[in-house]
């Protein structure tokens, strides 16, 4: 990368501060993880829509934006999806460029396992499916995926034998705090106002039309409001008498200790409920299915992180004698049909970027590129058209639970 690009660390300047918010904006962003900046900032670059504020209750991306396991791909099945998370990491490919920000993207390739015969049939279909797309995907036997990632066990005489994967050679992972300080740093220089330390607790309205929010730093006007708090957002909508089909969950995942580098792309399987990447400093990063009871808290229950661990061992038996350093968890929205809401709400001037699931990461710019189309517009950009929320009326759902090839 280029050696003019900034040290990772370097945060926007006027961050220090922490400026005053103003009394009114045209746009305000609730949440400050990557969707929030990278919608603050297609505002800015796409729209120029530049007299925004992006409110955070806490510190800029210290919620899931800080908590996943960085993994990037869009291999997935329907054409709903695959035109989402292609167009996202699309974007993500020029992105360092575009920012001027090396936030670190290692485009490794990632691995989805089959251990049954029906995983096999449904992968097939899938690696169809994206090749119809125009989605780099390829099915992969076990003698290939030996060459690919050496120290997984593909042997005959375990439990859950590999049959084959799914192999996408564009998908990888990037450096998610990078990718946070990046675009924080593209939209503060665009005139964005980044505003720390202001939780939004609610709205000012004005009969069915939203008018601005109220935050523990006063009320603040808006001409229009974007909702794009991971696990706060039915919280939010609920002080409007709005219910969103969502149920907030804990999402888990760990870090080993510092290794030398062996492991060499990303690793996914559903049927053992585990998937695994190295980062770039060296720590093995794991990750699992959501916890199954409802909860808002930032830590999970220990027995998930028991059969994780137990189904890491069964890929990769090299694992054993690793220690796990830290362990931790997000609190993720699932909708029904495990797909995101993005586009207006049913109430003026709001519009939503909720339920997102275990998807959230990977679709960072895209989201905020069609999101900051969505508040700039009015309307949908036809890539999230089919995301709104009158599918849950209609029946137009678009259900990735099992072809996300991650389990929900």
């Amino acid at each position: 990368m280029a050696t003019t690009r900034p040290h990772p660390a370097e945060p926007p300047a006027r961050l220090w501060r922490n400026p005053e918010p103003k009394r009114a904006y045209d746009v305000v962003i609730v949440g400050s993880g990557g969707h929030g900046l990278a919608t603050a900032y297609y505002l800015a670059r796409n729209h120029g829509i530049t007299d925004v504020a992006v409110l955070e209750r806490g510190w800029l991306a210290g919620g899931n934006m800080a908590r996943n396991t960085t993994i990037i791909r869009s291999n997935y099945l329907l054409d709903q999806s695959a035109a989402l998370y292609e167009h996202a990491l699309r974007l993500w490919e020029g992105l360092e460029a575009e920012l001027d920000y090396d936030f670190l993207l290692s485009q490794r390739g990632v691995l989805n396992l089959a251990h049954t015969e029906q995983e096999v049939r449904d992968s097939r279909r899938r690696v169809f499916a994206n090749a119809l797309n125009g989605i780099d995907a390829q099915w992969v036997t076990p003698g290939e995926i030996a060459e690919l990632c050496p120290i997984l066990d593909v042997s005959r005489d375990v439990r859950y034998p590999v049959l084959g994967a799914t192999w996408q050679p564009r998908a990888g992972i990037a450096k998610h705090d990078h990718v946070a300080w990046a675009f924080a740093r593209r939209a503060d220089q665009l005139g964005v106002d980044l505003v720390q330390n202001c939780e939004v607790t609610g709205f000012t309205t004005d009969g069915d039309r939203v008018t601005g929010v109220e935050t523990s730093r006063g009320t603040i006007a808006a001409g229009r409001v974007g909702l794009a708090a991971a696990g706060r957002t039915s919280l939010l909508t609920d002080t409007l008498g709005l219910r969103l089909p969502l149920q907030s969950h804990p999402l888990q995942a760990l870090v080993s200790e510092l290794l030398e580098p062996v492991h060499p792309c990303v690793v996914m399987s559903n049927h053992v409920h585990v998937y695994c990447s190295q980062a770039h400093k060296g720590e093995l990063v794991l990750g699992a299915g959501i916890d199954s009871y409802n909860g808002y808290r930032q830590r999970g229950s220990v027995h998930v992180i028991e059969h994780q661990m137990a189904a890491a061992l069964e890929l990769f038996p090299v694992f054993a004698r690793a220690h796990v350093v830290r362990t931790w968890a997000g609190t993720v929205d699932v909708t029904p049909d495990a797909s995101p809401i993005i586009g207006p709400a049913p109430v003026e001037n709001l519009f939503l970027n909720c339920g997102w699931g275990t998807g959230g990461f990977k679709a960072t710019p895209g989201a905020g590129w069609v999101f900051a189309h969505t508040i700039a517009t009015g309307a949908p950009h036809p890539i999230n058209e089919p995301y709104g929320l009158e599918r849950f009326a209609t029946g137009a759902l678009i259900d990735e639970h099992g072809a996300a090839a991650v389990a929900h």
